[in-house]
């Protein structure tokens, strides 16, 4: 019969596919379970309040119409329901894909049992299938996965939550109007059960049965796999655990299938007692805390409870005397074989000759330390004991208390256990991979050592006091010939025929008196020992590696390890070089990937690389979570050198007094810090010591570790250093602001002093991390502020800033701005205000009105520059241009720009002088060349997919050389009458301002504040916006005003300037010196000789 999982056998293929299919299914569900928009469980107030009228349940499918009528009655839901959608329609609908490939799963499994029903499969039925070894296993592992989807559905995704994804995607997406969109067979499948995973929570009535039934499935298919399940071995692993005691961990697998599948035919677990009582006896007799898929644990004394059969049939392995026995046996054991294992591991003892001479003694060591911590760790998981069950609680005290239970011994015991496992494997495939070539040579010497003693009979050869014997030289010769003739790769005849040379050997020592000669004797025991070797080398079988591999699954404590993370944690730090040894445990924990991956490779699926992929990843993670107590504690020694290094130790002067030395020397101080940097340096040595290892399909470098490990702990001390050190009282008199900056300023400087020092203890570019770090945070923060000025939010999932191995922390926000950048804004904006202060341009400074106090200057962006550097100070003038767009502050900002890229083209020319002229070359050529293409068109140009001009813009507002005032920030629609409505405003301004001699135009009265630099500048940057049309129209008619108001003046005796004249001269004069415009722009609307004069008068 044609190999069932063979390429050209479609029915074995077609159930492979369905197989391969539902494990990537359940990676996808894991993945998208970590990003579940938040805003989708309604759980904060404010939320509730925002989105409760737009995120509905199921209830919406009563009556679709109402609820949208509801929306369409007001105008702002309407708006937040649009933009909801295109924040979120891309993660909905990849979640809603999710749901639907399980409904699909389940309608391709039942078309797949109707096709072998109907004889679509030619002399293939269920029950054929059943009997094949593989189809068997693909059968029972079909129904199973889509149990553990379900499971893992209802414990990852919230009934609630699911209902209100489905509806929104049905609300949202315009694919639930086609004709094959089985919608309402998803949300049927998957509507709310009712279940909640938080601890505590009550089990919904008839769960999960009544779930499970959602979808009905063959009836006779699902009872007889539940009959090959309850009697076969169907993955044959009782052959890798020859022992009984050993049993129920060798059916592991299988039990956790079974007690997934009982739950599509739940009368077995309620009536059918001797049922109940046969699998309880054969899979669950000493264990009842199940790992069901990739570590989810089950509590079979709980998860059984309503069931009256299985219930009754558990209760003998719930019987306090049998927990009792269990806990002691496994306790014993484990003392035992831990003993055994710390033997093996002392350094010598594991050598070659002693590995080949005692297989099976190691094998079933390893057996014995794989169940031993299998059962401890399910039963005393904290994961599988809900702490308000009386029952439960008593068990797993008892179990605490027999096991004499140690978590730290458990732990070392597990490190042991992988450490010696890891070595077993290593030596075994280097024997294996040499294996041929060493059988080789020692048939090769001991041929050539038989041929020499046949030589030595001859008589020819002279060796002392050797007779001549032509019959010993024939017989010699004829076991060289023997030898040479064995043949490798039929080891089972080689074996015995080896056996036999070794005994005539033997034989022909004693019969022949060859004992009086020694060399005779060496040259013969020297062929016995190479023949030995030659059986001990044939016996190196795979077989071996492959119980190895079965024996040291760890894929029960996939989500259990966690637990021993502090453990682990604590033990690196006391001793860093114990990275070596949880290398050797993380690699065993890779071998649980290889549970969902075998049957997506058989089927050559393209899902392979996603899957491994995603279980790699999680698994990489947890190794950095882990090893990230080296830069933690790195972190910890690095602050006390900050310390003593800036209040303890004194700078050494130039020239000292000789008596002074010892004053200077500071022997304890620097002794402290000498002690620290050594620590620092061993944790560095520690994790460098782990070797770039394979984890799953991802490639672990240990100095990438560090390094990421590194930059976690920056970004999550300088992130809340940050948040922490801009939080203002916006009633505080003065501002906060210029101590907080300084306090933050040298808490920075700290951090980058330090950062510095350690560089080369390290080994890492410290200014490099530095830089790429700060600036993330920065623009990460800044992206965050600005959106709330966005429609179309950046999700975490989308910053190019985010990252998921050095995630930037994020703070619950103080007031109306989201970070600390927003913060910083609004306090600048704040003590700025211009219905507050007056603004001196001149002297780049801020007075009080009132007080004539100074309340701040140019100093303010000098000290941001220092304490943020370039980074904050850009991310600042993004945010204003932002808010631009957004507030009404448009002039005040202006300046605020203004002052900001003075400081970063000061800073950019002081610092980097070569960039800074490297820059303004380029964009003057740019500038050059784009005027030249207009005045002729064949010149080039940059094109539309040319990012030239998008890519040098960033550099030049970086590096402060642009002008805010030219700016466009929105797009216009052309507006009548707009040069005159902007003329009137600035006429209704000037008479509450007046001209002073030293400081141009400043407010009248206090009470009625009006400030004129914001003003001139945001009259201009409105223009700007605008058809440069409009501004030569408003020019033209401040203009005729000034002209008409002069004209009436000189007709008086003794003519005087008017105020207002005065004020809208001193605007043309300003607007012509910001837009650094020529005079005669101005003098095309006013008479030069009145520019000239006008002062002359005042």
């Amino acid at each position: 019969m044609l190999d069932f999982l063979a390429e050209n056998n479609l029915c074995g293929q077609a159930i492979l596919r369905i197989v391969s299919c539902g494990n990537a299914i359940i990676a996808e569900l894991l993945r998208l379970s970590e990003f579940i928009p938040a805003v989708f469980r309604l759980k904060d107030r404010a939320d509730q309040q925002k989105y409760g009228d737009i995120i509905f349940d199921f209830s919406y499918f009563k009556g679709p119409e109402l609820w949208e009528s509801k929306l369409e009655a007001k105008p702002e839901l309407q708006d937040l329901d649009e933009e909801f959608r295109e924040n979120n329609i891309e993660i909905v609908t990849r979640f809603y894909l999710a749901f639907q490939s399980v409904h699909k799963y389940i309608v391709d499994l039942n078309r797949y049992l109707e096709d072998l029903n109907e004889g679509v499969y030619i002399q293939q039925t269920i029950e054929t299938v059943l009997l094949n070894e593989d189809g068997k296993q693909l059968l029972c592992e079909a129904l199973y996965l889509y149990g553990v989807m379900l499971l893992v559905i209802d414990q990852k995704i919230e009934g609630e939550v699911r209902e209100r994804m489905l509806v929104s995607y049905y609300r949202y997406s315009a694919a639930r109007s086609s004709a094959d969109s089985n919608m309402d067979d998803i949300c049927k499948l998957l509507r709310s059960t009712g279940y909640s995973s938080q601890p505590g929570a009550k089990r919904p009535p008839n769960y999960p049965e009544s779930y499970f039934q959602r979808v009905p499935i063959n009836e006779s298919f699902i009872s007889m796999v539940i009959g090959r399940l309850r009697s076969d071995d169907i993955y044959n692993q009782v052959s890798a655990y020859p022992l009984p005691e050993h049993r129920s961990t060798a059916l592991a697998n299988q039990a956790a299938m079974l007690y997934v599948i009982l739950y599509f035919d739940p009368s077995i677990l309620h009536t059918h007692q001797a049922k109940m009582r046969e699998i309880v006896d054969k899979y669950f007799p000493d264990n009842w805390v199940i790992s069901i898929y990739m570590g989810i644990t089950v509590n079979l004394a709980d998860a059984w409870e309503p069931y009256k059969a299985a219930k009754t049939a558990l209760n003998n392995t719930l019987d306090l005397a049998n927990v009792r026995e269990q806990a002691s046996r496994y306790a014993t054991a484990s003392e035992r074989v831990h003993a055994q294992v710390q033997q093996f591991l002392k350094e010598g003892y594991l050598r070659e000759e002693m590995v080949l001479d005692n297989i099976p003694r190691l094998l079933n060591c390893l057996r014995d330390c794989n169940v031993a911590i299998r059962w401890l760790m399910l039963h005393t998981a904290d994961a599988a004991c809900d702490p308000n069950n009386k029952r439960l609680r008593q068990i797993k005290d008892q179990i605490l208390t027999d096991s004499r239970y140690n978590p730290k011994i458990l732990f070392q015991f597990l490190l042991d256990t992988a450490q010696f496992e890891f070595i077993l494997k290593e030596m075994f495939k280097q024997m294996l991979s040499e294996k041929q070539a060493k059988w080789e040579h020692y048939k090769k010497e001991g041929s050539e050592r038989m041929t020499e003693l046949a030589d030595v009979f001859s008589g020819v050869k002279p060796l002392t006091r050797v007779e001549k014997n032509e019959n010993l030289q024939a017989w010699f010769r004829e076991i060289s010939k023997q030898i040479l003739s064995l043949n490798y790769d039929d080891s089972t005849a080689a074996g015995r025929k080896t056996v036999q040379l070794i005994q005539a050997l033997e034989e022909v020592q004693e019969f022949h008196q060859l004992e009086s000669n020694l060399q005779v004797c060496q040259f013969l025991a020297d062929t016995r020992k190479f023949l030995h070797q030659m059986i001990r080398t044939i016996n190196i079988k795979e077989e071996v590696l492959i119980t190895m591999h079965i024996a040291g699954d760890l894929s029960f404590a996939w989500q259990l390890i966690d637990s021993f993370t502090s453990i682990m944690q604590e033990s690196i730090r006391v001793n860093p070089s114990m990275v070596t040894k949880l290398r050797a445990t993380f690699l065993k924990l890779a071998s649980a990937l290889d549970l969902p991956l075998l049957r997506i490779n058989q089927a050559n699926s393209p899902d392979l690389l996603s899957v491994s992929q995603y279980y790699s990843g999680e698994l990489v993670s947890y190794v950095r979570k882990v090893l990230q107590i080296i830069p933690e504690s790195m972190f910890t020694s690095l602050l006390k050198i900050i310390k003593l290094q800036t209040h303890d130790i004194i700078e050494v002067p130039t020239r000292l007094d000789k008596d002074k030395l010892r004053d200077y020397a500071q022997l304890g101080p620097r002794y402290q810090v000498a002690k620290l940097t050594h620590a620092i340096s061993i944790f560095t040595e520690g994790i460098l010591m782990m070797k770039t290892t394979l984890v799953g399909i991802i490639k672990v470098d240990p100095k990438q570790l560090l390094e990421d490990g590194i930059r976690k702990e920056l970004v999550k001390r300088v992130a809340f250093a940050l948040h922490r050190g801009l939080i203002f009282n916006p009633r505080a008199k003065p501002s906060e602001l210029m101590p907080k900056l300084k306090e933050l300023g040298a808490t920075m400087d700290g951090f980058h002093r330090s950062f510095e020092y350690i560089q080369d203890y390290v080994n890492i570019y410290a200014l490099k991390i530095w830089q790429e770090e700060v600036s993330r945070i920065i623009n990460y923060n800044v992206e965050q502020e600005c959106n709330n000025f966005l429609r179309t939010k950046i999700q975490d999932w989308q910053s190019m800033y985010q990252s998921t191995h050095i995630p930037i922390p994020k703070f619950t926000p103080v007031d109306e701005s989201v970070t600390f950048i927003g913060r910083l804004c609004r306090e600048i904006l704040r003590i700025t205000d211009p219905k507050m202060t007056c603004h001196i341009d001149q002297l780049n400074t801020w007075y009080d009105m009132k007080t004539h106090q100074e309340v701040t200057s140019s100093r303010l962006f000098s000290e941001i520059q220092t304490t943020l550097g370039t980074f904050g100070l850009n991310g600042l003038d993004r945010l204003l241009c932002f808010m631009i767009v957004k507030e009404l502050q448009v002039g005040q900002m202006q300046i605020l720009r203004q002052q900001i890229a003075n400081e970063l083209n000061y800073s950019c020319r002081f610092d980097s002088k070569h960039l800074a002229a490297a820059l303004e070359n380029l964009n003057k050529a740019l500038l050059a060349d784009i005027e030249a293409h207009y005045q002729d068109p064949s010149l080039p140009y940059p094109k539309e997919d040319n990012t030239l001009l998008y890519e040098i813009t960033a550099y030049l507002e970086a590096a402060g050389i642009h002008n805010p005032l030219n700016k466009i920030y929105i797009t216009t629609k052309r507006l009548p009458y707009f040069p005159v409505v902007n003329f009137l405003f600035l006429i209704a301004q000037l008479p509450k301002l007046q001209y002073n001699k030293n400081l141009g135009m400043v407010c009248r009265k206090p009470a009625d504040p009006v400030d004129w630099p914001p003003l001139v500048l945001g009259l201009l940057t409105l223009l700007k916006q605008f058809h440069s049309r409009y501004t030569e129209q408003f020019l033209a008619l401040i203009g005729q005003f000034i002209r008409s108001t002069v004209e009436q003046c000189t007709s008086q005796k003794v003519p005087e300037m008017p105020a207002d004249v005065v004020g809208a001269l001193l605007f043309l004069e300003d607007y012509v010196r910001y837009t650094k415009l020529p005079r005669r722009v101005a003098e095309a609307h006013v008479p030069n000789f009145i520019f000239d004069e006008f002062r002359t008068v005042l």
